[in-house]
């Protein structure tokens, strides 16, 4: 791509005066395949400025308007679909068969998802003796992650669009590439210049600037907790709205009743370990009761060690966690579980057979594990399984819910018994029985996990002012 070391603002490539360049890595092979600018303040001023001004005449677009961007963004995605497949896979490592079947996938889902909710979406309406407006909030700024880089992206900048607002999205500059060809989806689909808007760099620096500008009025994070606690902390100065989708140590509940035992703690292993573990709704602590907990110890154990791992461009289910960084913080909390006294019954801190290099982890699992242990607490992001035993179903609802997040839970067995307990866990999103693909349920966390909720209506919801009119009475 041409435009690599440009930023898009106010629909255009422009050139940073910024001379310092962010190296980004292949994590399968350790080579750099790419740069991209690190961005200044100055750049996001830039930005913001173009974000402003288009508000002006963008806030006032109907929605028929907005229904046909989203409409032309939705075919112009699907013309670059097979570029979005390669560019996720080369630069953060999901096997191919993930990048295209999900990664690349849940971002054409989600225009399809908010253009559905747009259609049916009311921003005025009566309320007792008042009308109600919902207007959009105004210039919003964007942070993403780098473990599903176009599924949080599109889900805010699709939600922004609907709602009338426009933005500057700073994506990880870990999985920059992703984020650039979806800029040139967007110039391609004509919407408005400055509209959308695009700096890369740091978070410290681009973050920041973006945070604590005095003309963003709303701030959308995905990401850790730490970092969404700066992101607010910077925010707070002007008193913007900020909503936070934060990180997770979620449980899954497997019932004494569950239909099938062996099911149930195979899909829940794998569901731990899917996308390298990478993902902040992951099932990672599954919570089995006495009666039956040494089969499903021998079951998750099955499960990780036939899961295979390597070249993301093969035949493997698994492929390398996706930055240095992140490698050798989840090599180190397996090391601690070796330590702290869980029981290692799968995998552990060395490489796959035929991984050396690149940064493959194998499937883990760990069994007698208590919830005070590090590895019960902390969220790891790899692909590592802890399995904890509990003697009644009110022990296993007070360690579900003995932690500090609270962003998604999971239950298996009978399913009113399954959605009797799933009602007790205080998190934001609960999966009855594997339940179905819900794309546009809202998706965010309770505690430590964030506030607000992306996803379908309840996204372009986060994007709104409410304003109520009063009149006289008649």
């Amino acid at each position: 791509m041409s435009n690599d070391l440009k930023f898009y603002i106010n629909g255009e490539w422009v050139q940073s005066e910024s001379n310092e360049l962010i190296d980004v890595i292949n994590p399968a092979t350790e080579e750099v395949i790419g740069q991209v600018t690190a961005g200044t303040k100055s750049d996001i001023d830039l930005a913001v400025k173009a974000a402003h001004s288009s508000f002006q005449s963008f806030s006032k677009s109907t929605k028929e308007e907005r229904i046909e961007i989203l409409k032309n963004i939705i075919n112009e995605y699907e013309n670059r679909y097979k570029d979005f497949v390669e560019v996720i896979t080369n630069e953060m490592g999901a096997p191919n068969w993930l990048s295209e079947r999900a990664q690349a996938n849940t971002g054409l889902v989600n225009f399809k998802e908010t253009l559905e909710a747009l259609e049916d979406f009311s921003f005025e309406h009566l309320e007792g003796s008042y009308t109600l407006r919902k207007e959009p909030i105004g210039v919003i700024g964007m942070i993403t992650p780098w473990n599903w880089p176009m599924n949080q992206i599109t889900t805010k900048v699709s939600c922004a669009i609907a709602s009338g607002c426009t933005m500057i999205l700073k994506p990880s500059e870990i999985s920059p590439f992703c984020s650039m060809l979806l800029a040139e989806v967007m110039h391609e689909a004509g919407v408005p210049k400055g509209v959308f808007n695009l700096v890369n760099g740091y978070g410290p620096v681009v973050g920041s600037a973006l945070s604590e500008h005095n003309k963003v009025d709303m701030m959308s994070f995905t990401g850790s907790t730490r970092a969404g606690i700066a992101v607010a902390q910077a925010s707070a100065v002007t008193v913007k709205r900020v909503q936070q989708e934060l990180g997770g140590k979620s449980a899954n509940i497997i019932l004494d009743d569950v239909a099938d035992l062996e099911k149930s703690v195979k899909g829940g292993a794998g569901h731990c370990f899917l996308n390298s573990g990478q993902s902040c709704n992951a099932p990672t602590r599954m919570l089995v009761s006495s009666n039956n907990y040494e089969k499903a110890v021998e079951v998750a154990a099955a499960t990780a060690e036939n899961t295979s791992v390597g070249d993301p461009n093969g035949e493997f289910r698994l492929g390398p966690i996706s930055n240095k960084t992140q490698y050798e913080k989840v090599i180190k909390l397996i090391e601690i579980g070796i330590e702290e006294g869980a029981r290692l019954v799968a995998g552990g801190p060395e490489k796959p057979e035929g991984c050396e290099k690149g940064y493959f982890v194998k499937p883990t699992v760990f069994a007698d594990v208590t919830n005070d242990m590090t590895i019960a607490k902390e969220e790891i992001f790899g692909p590592v399984l802890c399995i904890i035993k509990y003697d009644s179903e009110e022990e296993a609802i007070e360690i579900a819910n003995d932690t500090e997040y609270g962003l998604a839970g999971y239950v298996q067995g009978e399913l009113s018994h399954a959605i009797a307990v799933g009602n007790q866990i205080r998190a934001g999103q609960i999966t009855i029985n594997g339940g179905a693909r819900g794309n546009a349920a809202p998706f965010g966390g309770y505690k430590a996990s964030g506030n607000g909720r992306e996803h379908g209506k309840h996204g372009i919801e986060e994007c709104l002012e409410t304003k109520a009119i009063i009149t006289p009475a008649v």
